[in-house]
C-alpha cells in the first residue's frame, strides 16, 4: 500500500506514534489510508450538509475495512461572491483547491481519495486533483437545491436576481422581492437549476466520476447518504482492483461528458472546466474545438432553468443523469470504464427515461443542436463561447451598435440608470483572467436587463457569465483585452454582428484599425493584493481553461 511509507518499518516509529495521537489501533495501521476530501462550510449552502455525508462516506470505507482521514479545503459561494471585488477569487479558488487536495494527499501518502465537492469551482478543482494524483479516487457531489415557492410557482436563487431588475422597472414591488427573497432558497444544496454546480455534478457523473445517480440526488434527500456511503465501500474495490482516474477519465469519458454537457444545455463554465481538468491528463483533447464539434452532433434534450422552466428535481424525477445517457447512449462511447468498476454501457442498461417532457427523445429535441456554441471572428479569434440553447430565435442573429464598458460596475450602472436602449450590444471588457482578474462571473448586468424587459440586447465580454445567465451572452472572448485582443479595440457605436447559426462574432472595424486602436488603448490598473497578483500574471487564456501556468 502506497500508505506504508508513513506507518511501516523501523524509521516510522516517529510517524506511527503521531498517528497514535489520532487515535489509530495496531489493527488499523495495517488497514488502507483513504483521504476524504471535504468542503464543508457555514457560509455556503451547497456546502452546510456535506458534514452529514462526509460522516456516510467514512461509515462506508470503515465498513470496506478501511481507515479514513477527513481534511477540508475552501469552497466560495459564487452567489454572494457576485458583483463585488470577492468574484475576482472564485474562479481563481479552483486553483487552490486542486492545489490543496494534491498538498494534504502528498503530503500523508493516502492510498485513494473520496472528494466531497457541490459548488462552481469546488467540483472541477478537486477533478483536477484528482486527474494530477492519479491514486483512485470517486467523487460524491453534494447535490441540488430544492426549489422555493413563490405565489405558488417554484422560484429559485436566479428568480431572486432577476427580482431586481424587475423592482426598478416597476414590475415587482419591494415588498413582493422581500417575499422572494424569503423563500426562493429553502435550505442546503446547489441552487436548483442547471446552474455551473449542477452542470459539473451531471458532467462528473457522465464522465463516470461519481456513482449512477449521484449528480441528481437532491442534497437533502436520503438517496444522497446513501450514494455517500455506497462510494465509501466503492473506494476501497476501487483500491483493490487499482483503478484510477487515468483510467476513467479518457478521451472517450470527456466526449461523453461534453456530449452530456450539449444535451443538457448546462453552463458555459464548463468551458473552462473540462479543459483545466484535461489539462491534468497526457494526451486528452478537450478544447473548444472539441465543443463547437460535437454541438453540431448532439442535440439539446433538456430545457432545465434557466434554457427552460424545468429545474433540477424534474430531472431527477425524469430520469436524471442515467436517463439522459441512456437517450444519448447510441452517440456516446458507452464502453468507457466507470467508478462503478462497469462500463457506462452497464451502469445504463436497465435505466427507463420516466418523463419524455423533461428528458426528450433523439427524435424530439428541444434544439437540433447541443446547448452551447463556439464563436470565431475579427472581435474573437481564439473563440468565444454563448449558450445557445438559451437564446430566443429572434436573436440568434443579431447586429447593432456597442455600448462600451470596461468594468462589470460600470455596466450596471449604465443599465439601472436606463442608458441601455432596444438593439445594443453591450461590451464588458477587462474582466478577463488577467484583466479582471480573475475573470469574474456576471449574473447582475444579465439579470438587470431580463428583470427590466429590455429584449433585444446582446452581451459580449471577455469575463464570463454565471451559469444562471440566458440570452444572447456572449463571454470568453479571447484573447482578452488586458492580452491585447480585439475586443479592446471596440468603441461606442461601432456595429457588432452575433451570428450564431454560423458561429461567428465580428464588428465592423478594419484589420489595419484594430491594431492602430489595440496598440493605443489605455488598460484600466486593477490594483489588487495577496496572491490575486500571481494569478493576474500566470494565468492561461479563457480559450486554454484560464489555468495557472
Amino acid at each position: 500500500m502506497r500508505s506504508d511509507i508513513i506507518k511501516k518499518g523501523l524509521q516510522r516509529a516517529p510517524h506511527r506514534s503521531l498517528l497514535r495521537a489520532c487515535g489509530l489501533t495496531d489493527q488499523e495501521m495495517n488497514k488502507p489510508f483513504i483521504g476524504v476530501a471535504n468542503s464543508f462550510t457555514e457560509i455556503v449552502p451547497g456546502h452546510i450538509h456535506l458534514n452529514k455525508l462526509s460522516e456516510a462516506v467514512k461509515k462506508g470505507i470503515t465498513e470496506a475495512g478501511g481507515v479514513a482521514f477527513e481534511f477540508n479545503t475552501m469552497a466560495i459561494c459564487d452567489g454572494i461572491a457576485m458583483n463585488h471585488e470577492g468574484m475576482r477569487y472564485s474562479l481563481a479558488s479552483r486553483e487552490i483547491i486542486a492545489d490543496t487536495v494534491e498538498s494534504v494527499t502528498m503530503a500523508h501518502q493516502f492510498d485513494a481519495l473520496v472528494l466531497i465537492p457541490t459548488c462552481d469551482k469546488v467540483v472541477p478543482g478537486m477533478l483536477m486533483a484528482a486527474a494530477r494524483l492519479d491514486i483512485p479516487a470517486i467523487v460524491v457531489t453534494g447535490g441540488p437545491m430544492l426549489p422555493g415557492e413563490f405565489q405558488g410557482k417554484p422560484v429559485d436563487f436566479i428568480n431572486v436576481s432577476e427580482g431586481v431588475g424587475a423592482v426598478l422597472s416597476g414590475k415587482m414591488s419591494e415588498k413582493e422581492l422581500d417575499e422572494l427573497e424569503k423563500c426562493a432558497c429553502p435550505g442546503a444544496g446547489s441552487c436548483a437549476g442547471l446552474f455551473t454546480a449542477n452542470t459539473m455534478a451531471c458532467l462528473t457523473e457522465a464522465m463516470g466520476m461519481s456513482l449512477t445517480g449521484c449528480a441528481t440526488a437532491h442534497a437533502v434527500s436520503d438517496k444522497k447518504l446513501q450514494i455517500a456511503e455506497a462510494s465509501g465501500r466503492k473506494i476501497i474495490e476501487l483500491l483493490e482492483k487499482n483503478i484510477t482516474p487515468s483510467q476513467i477519465m479518457t478521451q472517450k469519458a470527456f466526449e461523453n461528458a461534453v456530449a452530456a454537457d450539449l444535451a443538457l444545455g448546462g453552463s458555459t463554465n464548463t468551458t473552462l472546466h473540462i479543459p483545466a481538468i484535461a489539462s491534468e491528463l497526457e494526451g486528452i483533447n478537450a478544447n473548444l474545438e472539441l465543443f463547437d464539434d460535437l454541438s453540431h452532433k448532439i442535440p439539446h434534450i433538456t430545457a432545465i432553468r434557466p434554457s427552460g422552466s424545468h429545474r433540477m428535481l424534474d430531472l431527477e424525477n425524469a430520469g436524471g443523469i442515467p436517463g439522459v445517457l441512456s437517450v444519448l447512449k447510441d452517440k456516446l462511447h458507452t464502453d468507457a470504464l466507470t467508478c462503478t468498476g462497469k462500463t457506462l454501457e452497464e451502469n445504463i442498461e436497465d435505466i427507463v427515461v420516466l418523463d419524455h417532457d423533461v428528458i426528450r427523445p433523439l427524435d424530439n429535441p428541444i434544439h437540433e443542436e447541443g446547448g452551447i456554441a463556439v464563436l470565431k471572428g475579427n472581435l474573437a479569434p481564439n473563440g468565444s463561447v454563448v449558450k445557445q440553447g438559451a437564446v430566443n430565435s429572434d436573436m440568434m442573429v443579431h447586429e447593432g451598435p456597442a455600448k462600451v464598458f470596461n468594468s462589470e460596475e460600470e455596466c450596471v450602472d449604465a443599465i439601472t440608470g436606463g442608458q441601455i436602449k432596444e438593439g445594443d450590444v453591450i461590451v464588458i471588457r477587462y474582466e478577463g483572467p488577467k484583466g479582471g482578474p480573475g475573470m469574474r462571473e456576471m449574473l447582475n448586468p444579465t439579470s438587470a436587463i431580463s428583470g427590466m424587459g429590455i429584449k433585444s440586447v446582446a452581451l459580449i465580454t471577455d469575463g464570463r457569465f454565471s451559469g444562471g445567465t440566458r440570452g444572447p451572452c456572449v463571454g470568453h472572448v479571447s484573447p482578452e483585452a488586458m492580452e491585447n485582443g480585439p475586443i479592446a479595440a471596440v468603441r461606442n457605436g461601432d456595429i457588432i454582428k452575433i451570428d450564431i447559426p454560423n458561429r461567428t462574432l465580428e464588428f465592423a472595424v478594419e484589420e489595419n484599425e484594430i491594431k492602430k486602436r489595440v496598440q493605443n488603448a489605455v488598460k484600466p490598473e486593477r490594483k489588487v493584493k495577496g496572491w490575486l497578483s500571481r494569478y493576474m500574471k500566470l494565468a492561461s487564456s479563457a480559450d486554454k481553461g484560464a489555468v495557472l501556468r
